[in-house]
């Protein structure tokens, strides 16, 4: 990931911060709506998970610049996730509904280098997570 991509994360995140209860709200319409096998994975009340989701996102973008803090915690949260009945193929929906989200909460301030840049993080940070959590030990 570049310099540059880590900006447009950063400066995209700053908008988003602005809309966060709105955010986590299409999230997981969206999340829902492509797998709805998924919504049993969420027992607890959804605005506090909105929360939580927004928290999580937040300092993932704020640690694109230190990795080596980000990545042990993306790996132990990935472990955890594996307790919650979260399976592989689900880190894919999990980023198609984070994207959609962005574009729609963003509208126009989503462009294309941005959407590349999300996509990019989202993509390597994903494959960290899964390579922890169901990589053969």
């Amino acid at each position: 990931m570049t310099p540059q991509h880590i900006t447009l994360i950063q400066q995209s995140w700053a908008e988003v911060i602005t809309i966060q209860d709105t955010a986590a709200g299409l999230f997981y319409q969206r999340l829902f709506a492509l797998d709805p096998a998924i919504r049993p994975l969420f027992t607890g009340d959804m605005q506090s998970q909105g929360k939580k989701l927004m928290q999580a996102l937040g300092f993932i973008v704020n640690s694109l610049t230190r990795l080596e803090e980000l990545v042990p915690v993306a790996q132990e949260m990935a472990r955890r996730h594996v307790g919650y009945g979260v399976e592989a193929a689900h880190y894919d929906t999990v980023g198609a509904a984070l994207l959609w989200t962005l574009e729609h909460g963003l509208g126009s301030g989503f462009t294309n280098d941005t959407r590349d840049a999300w996509a990019e993080a989202y993509g390597t940070l994903s494959q960290v997570m899964k390579d922890a959590a169901y990589a053969p030990a």
